[in-house]
């Protein structure tokens, strides 16, 4: 299994505009492409997951993940803003790097904790932080985790 499988370039923003935790989930949400009535319960969903502590884990890195009936199968979207954003992380630093991951509730093929995990991963690589804010498009993200055969 690879972090690529499961990415696609039309779910990638380089620039996300939000001011707000709020504003970059529901971003990141719009990545999905649902219907409006999913869009709000999966954003109540993570707004939950989010209240049980921040899901930044450092380096400029959040991976906000719930598992939710709006989807049939896992999605991940990735969304970068340049200038950072209080996002509560453990390291009390910015968060620049937003990746979000739903999955079913029940999955057959359980990918749910090993796509967080490959992204965790991913993202404690020295490089990956100054890769990630390089990029000029959706392909170079997608060839930078090939390159990293995350």
């Amino acid at each position: 299994m690879e972090l690529r499988e499961f990415f696609s370039e039309d779910a990638v923003k380089l620039e996300l505009e939000g001011t707000s935790k709020d504003d970059i989930l529901r971003e990141l949400i719009a990545l999905l492409q649902l219907d409006e009535k999913n869009d709000a319960m999966l954003f109540k969903m993570l707004k939950r997951r989010e209240n049980l502590g921040s899901t930044g884990i450092g380096r400029g890195i959040a991976i906000p993940h719930c598992r939710s009936l709006v989807v049939s199968k896992l999605r991940v979207a990735f969304g970068r803003k340049r200038s950072g954003l209080d996002f509560k992380a453990i390291d009390e630093k910015p968060v620049h790097f937003f990746f979000l991951i739903v999955a079913p509730p029940l999955e057959v093929s359980n990918q749910y904790l090993p796509v967080l995990g490959k992204i965790a991963q991913f993202s404690k690589e020295a490089d990956v932080p100054e890769r990630l804010l390089a990029l000029e498009s959706p392909a170079e993200f997608m060839r930078l985790l090939e390159e990293k055969g995350v």
